[in-house]
């Protein structure tokens, strides 16, 4: 079975300092239809206006995945983490019993495009932990790199759900599948350009569930950049 999310059905937010998409229900915006998808929770599309950002504020018990499309966030948090996340760098932030933290756009004259991204763990009361790796355009060119996983696989971030998360880059006439085990399911979301999943060709901002398919059938139409979510 496979569900498509149209990119211009989601939540739309625009606050001045931030224009804001949202895959599922977030904040203001509510939508039973859309709720999440297995445990992922929120991808929020996130654009920043020069130096504007998100003040301190708190999170509990969420997995929290930054990746930076154009521009560079600057992150504070509660546990004495500095730093800027730029394109390529996955940031993962587990929230535990509790964390406070900011991103703010440093920059004078540059948005800053990025993807805000929550999961749900697979338990509650984790002790709050940060990381941020890099992944270059090569390492994603043509295929999924894995970037984000409960063991740490190939040097991807740690995150505590049963959940991997991967980041590719295609181009017109590239191809990749990936195989989904038997009782696993995929959220693809096109985070830029065009590209054709499982015969459906999708535009930047929509995504598509599926459940009960064999595999995830990925074919570059233009230049694009998709993140897959393997989820129990």
């Amino acid at each position: 079975m496979i569900v498509q999310r149209p990119g211009n059905e989601r939540g739309h937010a625009n606050h001045g300092w931030l224009d804001t998409f949202h895959t599922f229900s977030f904040a203001d915006y509510h939508d039973p239809a859309h709720m999440g998808f297995r445990a992922l929770r929120v991808i929020n599309e996130d654009r920043v206006e020069p130096g504007r950002g998100f003040g301190t504020h708190p999170h509990r018990n969420m997995e929290i995945l930054s990746y930076v499309l154009a521009g560079a966030l600057e992150h504070k948090d509660s546990m004495g983490t500095g730093s800027v996340i730029r394109p390529n760098d996955v940031q993962r932030m587990s929230a535990g019993t509790g964390v406070t933290h900011s991103e703010f756009n440093a920059s004078r004259t540059e948005l800053v495009h990025f993807l805000q991204i929550w999961l749900l763990p697979q338990r509650a009361g984790l002790q709050p932990s940060y990381e941020q790796k890099t992944f270059s355009a090569a390492d994603k060119r043509g295929r999924l790199c894995l970037i984000a996983s409960p063991d740490a696989l190939d040097g991807s971030v740690t995150i505590h759900c049963d959940a991997r998360v991967y980041a590719g880059l295609f181009d017109g006439g590239e191809s990749h599948q990936h195989v989904l085990a038997p009782n696993r399911h995929a959220w693809v979301h096109v985070a830029r350009g065009e590209l054709e999943v499982n015969g459906r060709v999708l535009l930047a901002g929509d995504a598509v569930g599926l459940s009960d398919e064999r595999s995830v059938q990925l074919r570059g139409t233009s230049a694009s950049e998709v993140l897959v979510f393997d989820l129990a």
